[in-house]
């Protein structure tokens, strides 16, 4: 399974490594996630430099796309030529966003009819047919959104259990959980994610 972490300049640096981190501990089950972004390297929002691992027409095949937050999220998706080598399928692909990461997903057409997001990209829904839910982790159909830095974690975890099952994506939230809170950690994470594994996809799908 190829999972891309769509990463662009000014990037949110815990919404691409977080996930990237948590993902990859699932390689011996055949999961890949990779920094995907235009040119060679883009810089995130505190001046850190990162190799781009895949272009952005890896988004067309991949099997997972996760859109992270960022200072320039709004720039990002009035750039017709930027715009154009992301292609989505969510008949076939699994689709996240994190806080204004869900501007991608109204820009392309595919904002659900129910997600959460961040207070700050909350006001710039409003005018939308959506629901805003005040939850970390929503999903409807193959497309997930969550809200807040820290729940990248839950998205994380959300694609580790839709591909691999709710045990193993726990025993790996477990791992990486504070000494101490594993129990905790790993019961929280599951009584976030497990109610949003198979919500079925509401009529209209997206607005």
């Amino acid at each position: 399974m190829e999972i891309a972490i769509v990463t662009l300049d000014g990037f949110n640096e815990i919404d691409s490594f977080v996930a990237l981190s948590i993902l990859n501990r699932a390689r011996g089950n055949g999961l890949r996630a990779v920094i995907t972004g235009p040119g060679p390297s883009v810089t995130s929002m505190n001046g850190v430099e990162v190799r781009i691992q895949e272009p952005l027409s890896f988004t067309a095949t991949a099997d997972v796309v996760l859109f992270g937050s960022g200072i320039h999220t709004r720039d990002h998706i009035n750039d017709p030529d930027l715009m154009a080598q992301i292609q989505l399928d969510p008949s076939r692909q699994m689709i996240g966003a994190q806080c204004s990461g869900v501007l991608f997903l109204h820009k392309l057409g595919l904002l659900p009819a129910t997600i959460t997001t961040d207070t700050k990209t909350r006001s710039l829904l409003v005018r939308t047919d959506t629901v805003l839910e005040d939850r970390p982790l929503v999903a409807q159909g193959n497309i997930v959104t969550s809200g807040g830095c820290l729940s990248s974690h839950y998205l994380a975890g959300w694609v580790l259990a839709r591909a691999l099952g709710t045990d193993r994506a726990m025993s790996i939230l477990e791992y990486v959980a504070p000494v101490g809170q594993k129990s905790h950690f790993a019961k929280q994470a599951r009584d976030i994610i497990v109610p949003q594994l198979d919500v079925p996809a509401k009529r209209p799908l997206y607005c």
